[in-house]
């Protein structure tokens, strides 16, 4: 009997795996959440998900059937956790961060070591170019037949209140559930590669052997210029990310800061990796990405997309990170400097003397010519 294990219950375990998995045919489909609202939800409707998917023209819904949950906080549902885990042929983990591995790593080892010879692949899909090696040192005891896998997910996604969905006539995840999950219909997950890898059951992967050209294409492309769109917007009183449709200038903005920028400084980085990273391959990325971006039907908030600044604003984060990428390739990062003020404008106040000092505890010590190259780029737009 074949078995999926879905750790963590958001909108991009539903929206990819546990579909992913669904579709693949699994015999059992498990999942492992401490939220205990989405625990007896799942439990009082037998099992069945059901998430909303917003297509370019409209929204569609998908439907999961017979999915088992259990809470790795009570003990008896821990105890068959691990019994899960020893049987499970895929794994997912969609976690907040990977500081939560310590919390799933413990109870995962003692169901491999129930099982040792089986062979299972573990999708990371935490947001971290080193997830899989990161779980994996989490883990402990090294199995040939056991492999994390690192992951790109380029697909947006979001959580619902119940109102939002009753205002806009959409599912909660299950009939008595306090949430709905919306995801965007894309659905080209890229995984890394591993022995076996050809015979997974989930669908929507795609593997590519050496995903550190396509991690970076996500977090300094995709999510730099999303980031870059919504500062633009917040500086706009803009609410929501698909009224920029009706903001050419602030589109034309993010457009060349993903193709000349952005793009032209990755396309020299990665040349002949993939076509992908060609003049041509990447305008085409943008250019989707940037009708994605601003869906009428995912109704992504401002708020959202500009929220934990601090974070976002950090030395290999997506905006700062790809100024450095983009000066790094001899480029000079205009848009995202201007963008990048915005943000620290919005965090520290105009001073000169308090942005430095706030970016001073913000990036790493030692401060070197790269520090002052960037915050000297961000203080020319003040």
């Amino acid at each position: 009997m074949s078995t999926f294990l879905g750790i963590g219950f958001g909108p991009i375990q539903t929206g990819i795996f546990l579909l992913g998995a669904y579709k693949g045919g699994f015999d059992r489909i498990v999942v492992a959440d401490v939220d205990k609202n989405l625990v007896n939800s799942l439990r009082k409707d037998n099992g069945s998900v059901t998430i909303s998917v917003a297509a370019k023209d409209k929204i569609y819904s998908e439907k999961i059937h017979n999915v088992e949950i259990y809470n790795p906080q009570d003990g008896d549902d821990l105890r068959k956790l691990i019994d899960i885990a020893a049987e499970a042929d895929e794994i997912a983990t969609a976690l907040p961060a990977v500081t939560f591995f310590k919390h799933i790593a413990p109870w995962l080892s003692q169901g491999f070591a129930k099982n040792p010879g089986r062979r299972r692949l573990i999708y990371t899909a935490e947001n971290n170019n080193h997830a899989a090696e990161l779980l994996e040192q989490a883990i402990g005891a090294k199995s040939s037949n056991t492999h994390c896998i690192n992951t790109v997910v380029g697909k947006m996604s979001g959580v619902l209140s119940v109102s939002e969905c009753e205002k806009r006539k959409l599912p909660t995840l299950t009939p008595s559930s306090d949430r709905g999950h919306l995801v965007e219909e894309f659905n080209r997950i890229l995984i890394s590669g591993c022995p076996g890898i050809e015979d997974r059951k989930t669908k929507g992967l795609y593997v590519k052997n050496d995903l550190l050209p396509f991690e970076e294409a996500k977090l300094y492309g995709h999510n730099a210029i999303h980031m870059l769109l919504g500062l633009h917007a917040m500086e706009n009183k803009i609410s929501f990310m698909h009224e920029l449709a009706g903001r050419q200038d602030i589109i034309k903005v993010g457009k060349r800061a993903f193709i000349e920028e952005s793009g032209r400084a990755l396309c020299k980085k990665w040349k002949g990796v993939d076509e992908l990273f060609t003049e041509k391959g990447y305008r085409e990325y943008a250019e989707e990405l940037l009708v994605r971006m601003v869906n009428p039907f995912l109704t992504d908030s401002v708020e959202r997309v500009c929220r934990d600044l601090e974070r976002k604003l950090g030395w290999d984060d997506r905006i700062i990170g790809t100024m450095r990428l983009v000066a790094s390739q001899g480029f000079n990062p205009v848009e995202l400097s201007h963008g990048a003020a915005i943000a620290a404008k919005k965090l520290f106040g105009s001073d000169s003397c308090e942005l430095r000092r706030g970016f001073e505890k913000l990036w790493p010590a030692p401060w070197t010519a790269e520090h002052e190259k960037m915050l000297q780029l961000l203080l020319s737009n003040f």
